[in-house]
């Protein structure tokens, strides 16, 4: 098939480029002459594993090629795949302002029946608006689809083309057939629905997996209360078929380009239509909250943090990618930054980006971990890089002036920390620390 892509950020580059991995000719256009020539050069904007090398195999078999020429693409394409941002505004609505321009652009260049698939997270009732966009601009005929995405980061190549499910959201037969056809070879678990349930899909899924994050973490408090491993309550839970494991990890809580979006757009799709979403409006603020844990922790350990010097270990939100939007750290450093403390700052990719976000004196910007970790007072691991948990801790705490360690991401197990001299506290997890040469619990 004959594939326009409009669109070269995580979303549309990861699926024209798995597109074109399928055999199908595939044009992504993006209005940044720069990524574009980037692209076409062959490198890749974005760190995702795998991505590169698949994106380089199929430019140089001729299926894969990016312009900034969107009428051209439009000409030589049957499907339009809309996958431009749609990041918030600041009362959290989605702000759909890239959208409407290539819809309009869609509409002045259409020479033909084309299917229009918005693979962009937008509101329900957004691709009955793109529908009338286009089709005031336009005698040519055309079909309406929403196909959302549901990759991640970090894995993004591995979902797109092994997926769980495939949702079409239309009302035409025929674009049906054609997206069947499309998506075939992905998975045969394709779900057919109208637009507006399909919409809705991809808000309910991010929404309920962000509500699971919160729980867990929820109970991770109360563990550290009552003395129980948060861990262990996880497996537990997770071997039941109602529940499964998945999203049930204790941590600092959620981050980066979906989650934090959609739950606020939720929110604000709810309350235009006079529902109050009490529920996931929990779950925003529990999350919220969870990430300063690090701190109380800090001061329980530390006391006053005016000028203590204190490691951090991981700067993006998750591991496997250097995308830092919404990331944890940035307002636990920003805290740490408040409250007079000296920053040493290691990520093995996403500095760069971090810097964009956060920036002062009073961080050093460290080559690696253990440089991040040497003379520091304290230690805070906020994102679960493989090397870190990979270091050797009794040399680790050597390296610090003080061996205090706070696991935002329990990376760590308790055989690892009982023979070292580290003060440690974990999430929802019995701590150990060094108490008149005993190892005494710390909940």
């Amino acid at each position: 098939m004959n594939i326009t892509v409009i669109g070269t950020g995580y979303v549309g580059l990861v699926s024209g480029v798995c597109f074109s991995e399928l055999g199908n000719n595939v044009i992504c256009v993006d209005n940044n002459l720069e990524k574009v020539t980037t692209l076409s050069e062959g490198n890749v904007p974005i760190y995702e594993p795998g991505l590169k090398e698949i994106m380089n195999s199929n430019m140089k078999a001729g299926r894969l090629s990016f312009t900034s020429n969107i009428q051209e693409a439009i000409s030589r394409s049957d499907i339009i795949i809309i996958a431009v941002g749609t990041p918030s505004l600041p009362n959290g609505e989605a702000n759909l302002s890239y959208i409407e321009l290539v819809a309009r652009e869609i509409g002045s260049y259409m020479d033909s029946y084309k299917i229009i698939m918005t693979k962009s997270t937008v509101p329900v009732g957004t691709n009955d608006r793109i529908e009338e966009w286009i089709g005031s601009l336009t005698t040519h005929p055309f079909d309406m689809a929403s196909v959302p995405e549901f990759l991640r980061e970090g894995t993004a190549v591995q979902d797109t083309l092994y997926p769980d499910r495939i949702v079409i959201g239309t009302r035409s037969e025929r674009a049906i057939a054609k997206l069947r056809e499309l998506h075939g070879p992905l998975t045969d678990q394709i779900i057919v629905t109208d637009i507006r349930s399909a919409e809705m899909i991809k808000y309910a899924s991010n929404a309920f997996l962000a509500t699971k994050i919160s729980f867990i973490n929820e109970i991770s408090n109360i563990c550290e209360k009552v003395g129980a491993d948060v861990s262990r309550v996880a497996e537990g839970m997770g071997y039941d078929k109602r529940i499964g494991a998945s999203f049930l990890k204790a941590g600092i809580g959620y981050g980066g380009s979906c989650f934090p979006k959609d739950t606020q757009a939720l929110i604000q799709i709810a309350g235009n239509v006079d529902y109050d979403f009490k529920l996931l409006k929990s779950v925003v603020e529990v999350n919220k909250d969870q990430r300063f844990n690090i701190i109380r922790k800090l001061d329980e350990a530390l006391g006053e943090l005016e000028g203590k010097h204190i490691a951090v270990w991981g700067l993006a939100f998750k591991p496997d990618t250097d995308d830092v939007r919404d990331a944890p750290a940035i307002e636990i450093i920003q805290r740490l930054l408040d409250l007079g403390a000296k920053v040493q700052a290691y990520d093995p990719i996403a500095t760069n980006n971090f810097r964009k976000e956060v920036d002062s004196p009073s961080i050093t910007w460290e080559n690696s971990a253990m440089e991040a970790a040497k003379g520091a007072d304290a230690l805070c691991v906020l994102t679960e890089w493989k090397e870190f948990m990979e270091i050797n801790l009794s040399e680790l705490a050597e390296y610090m002036n003080q061996p205090v360690l706070i696991d935002g991401r329990n990376i760590y197990a308790e055989n690892q920390i009982a023979d070292t001299s580290f003060q440690y506290y974990s999430v929802g997890r019995p701590g150990l620390t060094n108490i008149d040469g005993r190892k005494t619990a710390v909940l």
